[in-house]
């Protein structure tokens, strides 16, 4: 589903990253660990089309985005990639339900109503649809970040420190979500983190 081959990313003359070759098919899981400054999140940000990468490709579901155009890339990213960042950034004057359509509708041009109240269903948020994002507790809203990301159906699903934040129990509550929703909708699963917990959780791990 997902493959890496010698990416390179340089931020300025002191700062270079070689990442290692990665892979991960579908309805699999792998956790990307390390210290700080270590280069986690950038990884992130490159296989999610967020950051280009200096050389090396990406190869998601046989294509591969660093030969994209920012169009394409942009198009391909929201139709295939679902990302739950460190911070939720919802659109505040929305609520938790407007914002996953939001999403549906930037990527497909449609709303999916339907396919997000599902979701949030699933995700024990239907009573919450209404609510504000700030209104939500922090676990509340590491899962609806989850739900925005699953609402396009992605073939990879990409978590940045997803459990960093959340006591014991909220943390075991989002990687177990993570974990079963990847296998539920068929999608590769990749976490970057520091959180030593989450070792305990995920077989396969690559530590940069």
């Amino acid at each position: 589903m997902i493959s890496t081959k010698n990416l390179h990313f340089t931020y300025n003359s002191s700062t270079s990253f070689h990442f290692p070759d990665l892979s991960c098919e579908k309805s699999d899981s792998l956790l990307i660990t390390g210290g700080s400054g270590k280069g986690k999140t950038t990884l992130l940000h490159l296989l999610g089309g967020l950051q280009r990468a200096e050389s090396g490709s990406i190869i998601i579901d046989d294509c591969d985005i660093t030969s994209l155009s920012n169009r394409e890339l942009d198009r391909f990213r929201g139709q295939n990639i679902g990302i739950v960042l460190q911070q939720s950034h919802f659109v505040a004057s929305l609520n938790v339900l407007e914002n996953l359509t939001l999403s549906s509708w930037l990527a497909s041009g449609k709303q999916s109503d339907v396919r997000a109240l599902e979701l949030l269903d699933h995700l024990g948020l239907a009573d919450q649809k209404h609510k504000a994002p700030a209104q939500l507790s922090i676990g509340q809203q590491q899962r609806a970040s989850i739900a925005r990301a699953l609402i396009n159906q992605p073939k990879l699903l990409l978590a940045d420190e997803p459990t960093s934040s959340l006591d014991d129990m909220n943390a075991e509550v989002v990687a177990s979500l993570l974990s079963d929703l990847s296998k539920e909708y068929n999608a590769a699963l990749i976490i970057v983190t520091h959180d030593q917990r989450l070792k305990q959780r995920f077989e396969k791990s690559v530590e940069l």
